[in-house]
């Protein structure tokens, strides 16, 4: 009796995060281990990822954890998972690997288990038949991969365009080996969600060079230009066209200056000889150059805003450049794009942005996931990688191409579809998929109560009341002491500040003389009397914080 299991620790009816499991009996395959940026409100947060308890449970049953190209919302996790379960069986192609490996080194990462495999081969692992395809994204080598069951492939597509002008070898699509993969039978297909609203194919509207070569036949001045620094594909594009303009370039991020030089080593791509200009031999003085200001999530347009106000220590904006905003918003960083544009306008002399509607991002778009589905021709369809309306989005194509709704899978993080020898359970069972918080490099706790406090502290502000007592006698020797942040001006408020005062202390005496006293009770007696005391008189439900210190006295 065969059992396949599928289900999403991330990445459904959300953007980013993403981290997909398929059980074939005993072995367990994950693909993918992303973050999610922040939203504003989610105050002090650097990253969200995966909740990874049921990998952690299961730990001895991972055969391998698929990592399918380098971007963050696939890859970002990675440490934090190799932090819960240090030698997990890491899949990557060389130039994935070699991202991995520079980051790994940073966060003193030294020790994990890493296979370095080609975009189109095929292997065992474990029990399962594991085959590789490359697919047309954003950065060089991306694959998809596919694992043979006793019923079929089931296959994850990875993100893809499908593009048969690409010259790069890493960047072409295996239309061949998806063809073959299909003739031998697919039982489940996971296929990307996030462009499945737009019509047409993605190709050739995932190019940006028409748009923006106008600007290098026009332009008096030097030339900036923001990208992320993992969109590889556009950074080719922005290449070429400065070579072919006779503009030397100066790439502005340590990371994509490492990249490009992987891509080098690996013979993907070479910057043309002479062309580059190093960080070491730029003078703002230097004209005719084409600068590109690249980083990942909100860091490009908190290095554009320092520039803009001139605190860079090697660039300044002069009202003779041209700036192009080549990396559109991603979710989370919105706020930071808005204010990088209004640096901009202010600085320098002509910006532009690319148009988001006439340069698709290098997701699957309507024909693209059609093609897939008629090349594969899976049992059950599972979209994947997405918000709810584009999961929804995606499943109307399949729909549209004949499948009925019991064939087609749209799930929740945490659901689990089990198919047994070849049939869908209809009932689907159910997991916790929680978001975990990462502040710096711990983990905050999957409850919100951290965030719900930091919450209340940036909105209704704080209030600290502390006391001294005598612990042998309980008697009151200092204080209380009032301190208010951000609640109200003490000085337009001495009764109110009185008052809290006389509540804790009032408080105190009281339990004392009813010999009820404990340190910790009493605090939270206190605290909610002060709380309901300074909403009564203020509207606010600040934090309460009292504090009180027992000390030993001589007699």
């Amino acid at each position: 009796m065969s059992k396949v299991r599928i289900f999403a620790l991330g990445g459904l009816d959300e953007d980013g995060k993403n981290m997909y499991v398929v059980e074939n009996d005993d072995d367990i395959f994950v693909m993918e281990c992303g973050l999610k940026y922040p939203e504003g409100e989610q105050l002090g947060i650097e990253m969200i990822i995966p909740d990874f308890s049921y990998l952690v449970e299961h730990k001895d049953l991972i055969r391998g954890v698929f990592i399918t190209h380098g971007h963050d919302d696939v890859m970002a996790a990675l440490p934090n998972l190799l932090k819960e379960i240090p030698d997990v069986p890491i899949y990557m192609a060389p130039l994935t690997a070699m991202t991995f490996e520079r980051h790994a080194r940073k966060l003193g990462i030294r020790e994990y288990n890493l296979h370095r495999i080609q975009r189109n081969s095929t292997f065992t692992i474990g029990h399962t038949e594991v085959r590789t395809f490359g697919t047309t994204q954003s950065i060089a080598d991306g694959f998809g991969v596919a694992l043979k069951t006793e019923d079929g492939y089931v296959v994850y597509s990875s993100e893809f365009i499908v593009d048969y002008d690409t010259r790069t070898e890493a960047f072409t699509f295996d239309i061949t080996n998806i063809t073959d993969l299909g003739n031998e039978g697919v039982l489940a297909l996971m296929c990307e969600s996030v462009g499945s609203t737009r019509e047409g194919h993605s190709a050739p509207r995932h190019r940006i060079s028409s748009q923006i070569e106008p600007y290098f036949e026009d332009a008096q001045g030097r030339i900036f230009i923001t990208v992320y620094n993992q969109n590889i594909y556009r950074v080719i594009e922005i290449i070429e066209l400065a070579n072919k303009y006779n503009r030397r370039i100066m790439i502005y991020d340590d990371e994509l200056k490492a990249i490009m030089n992987d891509m080098a080593k690996l013979g993907y791509y070479h910057v043309p000889a002479g062309l580059e200009v190093t960080a070491g031999s730029f003078d703002n003085s230097l004209e005719n150059v084409v600068v590109l200001v690249a980083g990942t999530g909100s860091s490009i347009f908190r290095k554009v805003h320092k520039i803009a106000t001139k605190e860079d220590e090697h660039i300044e904006f002069r009202s003779t450049d041209t700036v192009i905003i080549a990396s559109p918003a991603v979710p989370g960083t919105e706020r930071e794009e808005a204010s990088m544009e209004d640096d901009l306008y202010r600085e320098a002399g002509n910006v532009i942005a690319v148009d988001a509607k006439r340069a698709f991002t290098m997701h699957a778009s309507i024909e693209d996931l059609k093609m897939m589905i008629y090349l594969m021709r899976p049992t059950y369809y599972v979209p994947v990688k997405g918000e709810y309306r584009q999961l929804i989005a995606n499943a109307n194509i399949a729909l549209d191409m004949g499948y009925n709704a019991d064939k087609i899978i749209v799930m929740d993080n945490g659901q689990i579809a089990t198919i047994n020898n070849g049939k869908l359970q209809k009932n689907f069972d159910s997991m916790e998929a929680d978001d975990v918080m990462v502040d710096g490099n711990e983990n905050l706790d999957t409850s919100g109560m951290v965030l719900k406090d930091r919450e209340i502290l940036s909105t209704d502000g704080a209030i600290i009341v502390g006391v001294v007592m005598n612990h042998a006698t309980k008697e009151i020797i200092g204080g209380p002491d009032v301190q208010s942040r951000g609640v109200i001006y003490l000085k337009d408020a001495d009764y109110i500040v009185k008052q809290i005062g006389d509540i804790m202390e009032k408080t105190i005496n009281d339990a004392v003389k009813e010999k009820r006293y404990e340190n910790m009770g009493c605090r939270a007696e206190a605290r909610d009397k002060i709380a309901r005391y300074v909403l009564h008189e203020t509207g606010k439900r600040p934090m309460i914080l009292p504090a009180i210190v027992e000390i030993n006295t001589k007699d």
